[in-house]
């Protein structure tokens, strides 16, 4: 039987060996997002009352969204229909810097329209725009 102190070492050294893996993986992540200009998606998820209460709002966050997609920072963006709960926008750039400044300063946000919203990096293989184009050999 192992000791306690013995326990605890090998656990300590389990987490310290976990810790390096997670901190290699998201180094090199970080290292390929700085190399490439990459997707990332801004996803929202929307009030139950969105489509009640959009209207109010909807011009100013078209002239953001416009603005965004004139800058080359909006590739394309809609609401997910059936049931109308999330949307999603698609920008192009070497950081999610510009989805994050979107979402802060969209009305729908501000206003609440928008319950809560996350920027998740998109790593695209296949299409004409992809940012990482792989074909098969």
């Amino acid at each position: 039987m192992l000791s306690r102190a013995a326990v605890v070492d090998v656990v300590q050294t389990a987490l310290t060996r976990r810790r390096r893996a997670e901190a290699i993986t998201m180094s090199r992540t970080i290292a390929f997002l700085r190399r490439h200009t990459v997707h990332f998606l801004l996803i929202y998820d929307l009030a139950p009352d969105y489509l009640e209460r959009r209207g109010a709002f909807r011009n100013e966050h078209l002239k953001l969204a416009w603005d965004a997609q004139q800058r080359g920072e909006i590739v394309i963006a809609g609401a997910l229909a059936d049931p109308a709960d999330k949307a999603v926008l698609l920008f192009s750039g070497e950081s999610s810097d510009a989805a994050e400044r979107f979402a802060r300063a969209d009305p729908y946000v501000v206003n609440g329209l928008v319950t809560q919203w996350h920027v998740r990096p998109w790593i695209t293989v296949v299409g004409q725009d992809a940012s990482t184009p792989v074909r098969p050999e």
